[in-house]
């Protein structure tokens, strides 16, 4: 044991009796025979070998070395200039005890009070009901009622206001069927102005191509179609308005897939690499929600 200190035999024994003391316990001198007589600690001790101590409080407190390593370390950097009075010198009967307060004495100016005992008891009052606002304010489907069945939405008790949507897509041709386009040579006729009139069939007829919809009364439909020669695409927009209870993104929505769909219809003879792509709503104003557009 004094190899693993790095102490001579004379120096080991020593130290040893001394930090015995120190750490409450009465020492038998094994040379002396004495009975194990109290050892009062010397002003040296205020500089012990941590690991010595940490051994030694290890087995005394019942706890592994490197644990007490950890305290008697954060002890030592603190009370290296500390003076203890004599009378904390001597062993006495309640040594143990003595030892374990100056220990948490020393945590707690280290790391502060120990928490209570319910600090971190979550209060079941505290826990999310399905009754409380943070859950009815997430967003819901509402096309589904509480059974989860498929429902078509009760606006009767909704107030009539002016709602307007705006949609778009993108139909990419390629360089080829771009050409034909633009220079009317498709074989079925017209391709934009075809699609133009399928799509704003396509927005009346929401209601029976989408179960779900209610059957809206429209007040305006506007589909354009325009060529993008730097894509080689034809840009589509649609605009749905009413007077309702509700609002018309579908008819938006319709109108451009529909239109976008006939001019596949009408060029897929030509390649059939053509891609419809980025069919999305673009602003929507009116209703409960009020007004909205997509972010560029």
């Amino acid at each position: 044991m004094n190899e693993f200190w790095g102490w001579g035999e004379r120096e080991g024994e020593r130290r040893r009796r001394v930090l015995w003391a120190w750490c409450g316990r009465r020492s038998k001198n094994p040379r002396s025979g004495d009975g194990g007589s109290t050892l009062p600690t010397p002003l040296a001790l205020r500089h012990p070998p941590p690991l010595g101590l940490c051994h030694l409080l290890s087995r005394y407190l019942d706890k592994h070395i490197s644990i007490t390593m950890v305290i008697v370390r954060s002890m030592l950097l603190r009370s290296m200039r500390a003076h203890y009075s004599l009378g904390r010198r001597f062993v006495s009967n309640d040594g143990y005890d003595h030892a374990i307060t100056e220990l948490n004495k020393e945590m707690e100016s280290i790391f502060g009070e120990a928490p209570s005992s319910g600090a971190f008891t979550l209060s079941a009052s505290k826990e999310p009901q399905l009754g409380s606002p943070s859950v009815k304010s997430q967003p819901k489907l509402t096309h589904v009622d509480s059974s989860g069945q498929a429902t078509m939405v009760d606006i009767s008790s909704k107030e009539d206001t002016k709602r307007v949507a705006i949609a778009n897509c993108r139909v990419l041709l390629g360089p080829k069927v771009f050409n034909l386009v633009s220079s009317n040579q498709i074989a079925k006729g017209d391709v934009l102005n075809v699609a133009k009139i399928a799509g704003i069939n396509g927005a009346k007829q929401t209601s029976s191509l989408i179960p779900l919809c209610h059957n809206i009364s429209l007040t305006h439909i506007r589909v354009d179609l325009t060529l993008n020669k730097e894509e080689f695409s034809v840009e589509i927009e649609g605009e749905a308005t009413t007077t309702g209870k509700t609002g018309v993104e579908m008819e938006a929505l319709t109108a451009v897939a529909v239109a976008g769909l006939t001019v596949y219809d009408m060029c897929k003879a030509a390649s059939k690499d053509i891609c419809i792509t980025e069919v999305q709503l673009k602003h929507k104003s009116g209703g409960k929600s009020g007004e909205w557009s997509r972010k560029q």
